[in-house]
């Protein structure tokens, strides 16, 4: 399945328009990988980095979905792998913006 066509059936995205402009400015990553291409294909057991509002997800693929269903159907199809909706690395910028400085 093409990962612009994931994204917006896994319901991160209103519209497949939104998902192809993430994909095509190099914001998404497939396994560690920059995606530029809307074609790149995802299967099960990939693991998807993207922003989403203020934050980063990471999520693995458990499953591909055969249509942009209700959202509880959509969950069920990728499990997160960061618990707070926020990478490490997310995190570490807001602290930095709040002049937290590390002793």
């Amino acid at each position: 399945m093409r990962v612009d066509q994931l994204l917006y059936r896994l319901r991160f995205l209103k519209s497949r328009s939104l998902a192809q402009k993430l994909v095509e400015t190099g914001h998404v990553r497939c396994n560690g990988s920059r995606v530029s291409r809307t074609s790149h294909p995802v299967a099960e057991g990939d693991v998807l980095t993207f922003p989403i509002g203020k934050g980063v997800r990471v999520i693995e693929v458990a499953s591909l979905p055969q249509r942009r269903g209700p959202a509880a159907e959509a969950q069920r199809c990728y499990r997160m792998l960061d618990g707070f909706g926020q990478s490490a690395l997310a995190a570490g910028e807001g602290s930095a913006s709040k002049g937290i400085s590390p002793q």
